[in-house]
């Protein structure tokens, strides 16, 4: 039986498996997403991390890692951490976090940030992970959770035996506020009819994903995730930095997902122009065989 913690959250990143890519400012949205979105999900990462005890016996591999967050609070408890993703701009805000060139003090803990997949963080002599967690939530694009598949393909032979594996999804959209909002993707779109697409999460999700990668479950929890932002402005620009509408802007442009974004958000913007929208995440623990 999964606990519920009121804490809030945010999505992780989602770019687009197939179609014309979006021109966007990836610089720029990658800033986005690490000033505006991803320190929002400081509860969901230390909710996973108090769980599983993470410290100083902890060695952790984490997929997407992004700009870096999650790794330097695990880091902060003593784990030796690894992060891969694909993104350029992400990683570059990460070594900024992470790396002892870019702190010039002092060496942040055992560290290695590497571009790719996991299969490049490989190194021989290394020991093998003891966590692996896929905080970049599945469940509202259609083929993220078979992108999510190959990761786990990749790092799972990494991992100890029994070792813990985290993945996170969107709860069902009767919960979610944020669904309304995301509808907006869908439709701007439809003329794509991509994988890049928004979908509403299906109950099964992570332990679809789960068996399909040869790992056993082994426990869950909900996380309560408003979405907070201080003004219109900022949530478009956090909306946007998560990638889920990058199909959106590829069918039309910017400025049209930007405006439609805004009209989308209204009714949940406060009376003192703050943005509000409650949502639930799921995380699935599961064990590596």
């Amino acid at each position: 039986m999964g606990r519920l913690l009121m804490t809030p959250t945010l999505v992780r990143q989602h770019l687009p498996r197939a179609g014309a890519a979006p021109r966007v400012d990836l610089r720029a949205r990658a800033r986005d997403w690490s000033e505006i979105q991803e320190r929002i999900l400081v509860p969901l990462y230390e909710a996973v991390y108090e769980r599983l005890d993470v410290g100083s016996a902890t060695r952790l591999l984490g997929l997407g890692c992004g700009s870096g967050l999650a790794l330097l609070m695990a880091a902060a408890r003593g784990a030796a951490v690894t992060g891969v993703d694909a993104s350029p701009e992400r990683m570059t805000l990460a070594r900024e976090r992470l790396l002892p060139e870019a702190w010039g003090t002092r060496e942040h803990g055992d560290t290695r940030l590497v571009d790719g997949s996991p299969r490049d963080s490989a190194e021989q002599g290394t020991a093998a992970y003891t966590l692996v967690t896929a905080f970049e939530p599945i469940g509202c694009l259609a083929g993220d959770s078979e992108g999510l598949g190959g990761l786990l393909t990749e790092a799972t032979p990494l991992a100890v035996r029994g070792a813990a594996v985290v993945l996170v999804g969107w709860g069902p959209p009767e919960r979610c506020a944020t669904a309304s909002v995301l509808r907006v993707a869908t439709k701007l779109a439809e003329p794509l009819r991509n994988t890049g697409s928004w979908r509403p999460s299906l109950r099964d999700d992570l332990e679809d994903v789960a068996q399909r990668a040869g790992l056993r479950p082994d426990g869950s929890g909900r996380v309560a995730c408003p979405f907070g932002y201080a003004d219109v402005d900022s949530a478009v620009r956090g909306l946007r930095s998560t990638g889920l509408f990058d199909a959106a802007i590829a069918a039309t442009d910017q400025v049209q997902v930007d405006k439609e974004l805004a009209e989308a958000l209204h009714p949940h913007q406060r009376q003192d122009g703050t943005v509000w929208m409650p949502n639930v995440f799921r995380y699935l623990i599961a064990r590596t065989p």
